[in-house]
């Protein structure tokens, strides 16, 4: 497997960078950031994972999310893997919405036509990369890693979690899409990508599986109170509720003011990374 490498940039004493290989996974060209501050020779840096949302790619929050002060502060490396296979024969939705399709792969392995060849989203980000950064970056020390993530990456951080509990010393979220079951994004995504039996839908939503008995060691989310899909398609409140009937340690802060963009995320992206530094150390 070769690494490409796109860019690198010199930021807040570390090297920003974007790289881009073959995936066996996901049949695709895959493009990734990764951002490594600097270390002594032989150092071992933890690693926390950051799964983007709808319409993302790895640019977004390397551009607006304002983590790479607070990573170097910390000493812990962020890799932002994209939300989709993209590329030539990588079928996206028919009538061209922005919640399924390239940009929603929701961290699925799909199991129906004409998804299931790429749109392996779980496998990636469970597998794959994390095998390619312990070979290509010597300073990823993957026995400390975090993660977290905004809306539907939010939603993939929480269940990649709760599904490899042994993995992730630390977990938060930005506006998470809590229940997916029970909302019209996760709905219609899930349903074409896994088909209709709802039953094999809770694997991915992150109520169902606290309510299953899946657990972490703590949680922390941010979620502005002024997000305009804080009702119909986050359902934070369900996420509490789960936590509070199965005794999950959570600290959920409603944020008054805040919305759903990278202005809400970058603002408390230093304290995400500083709770997850701490949780981190040797």
């Amino acid at each position: 497997m070769t690494l490409e490498i796109l860019s690198t940039n010199r930021s807040h004493g570390g090297t920003q960078g974007v790289y881009r290989h073959r995936s066996d996974t996901t049949g695709t060209a895959m493009t990734f950031a990764m951002f490594v501050p600097d270390h002594e020779a032989g150092a071992k840096l933890p690693v926390l994972w950051y799964l983007s949302g709808l319409t993302c790619t790895h640019a977004n929050v390397m551009e607006k999310g304002e983590y790479r002060a607070a990573c170097a502060e910390h000493g812990v490396i962020f890799v932002a893997p994209d939300t989709s296979p993209r590329g030539e024969g990588v079928p996206d939705d028919p009538d061209g919405a922005w919640d399924f399709g390239l940009g929603a792969g929701f961290y699925v392995d799909a199991t129906e036509e004409p998804w299931a060849r790429h749109y392996r989203m779980r496998s990636y980000v469970e597998d794959e990369l994390p095998s390619l950064i312990l070979r290509e970056c010597p300073a990823a020390d993957l026995a400390r890693q975090g993660i977290t993530g905004h809306s539907m990456g939010g939603h993939g951080a929480l269940t990649v979690a709760l599904r490899t509990p042994d993995r992730f010393r630390s977990v938060s979220a930005f506006a998470p899409i809590a229940a997916p079951t029970q909302c019209p994004w996760g709905e219609k995504a899930l349903s074409a990508y896994l088909g209709a039996d709802r039953e094999a839908w809770s694997a991915y939503d992150a109520c169902a599986l606290i309510d299953a008995g899946a657990r972490l060691p703590d949680l922390l989310v941010d979620q502005g109170e002024a997000d305009i899909f804080l009702g119909e398609q986050l359902k934070t409140e369900l996420l509490a509720e789960a936590c509070g009937r199965a005794g999950q340690k959570a600290t959920i802060r409603m944020q008054p003011g805040y919305d759903h963009s990278y202005f809400f995320i970058s603002t408390f992206m230093a304290e995400h990374i500083a709770w997850h530094a701490e949780r981190l150390k040797d």
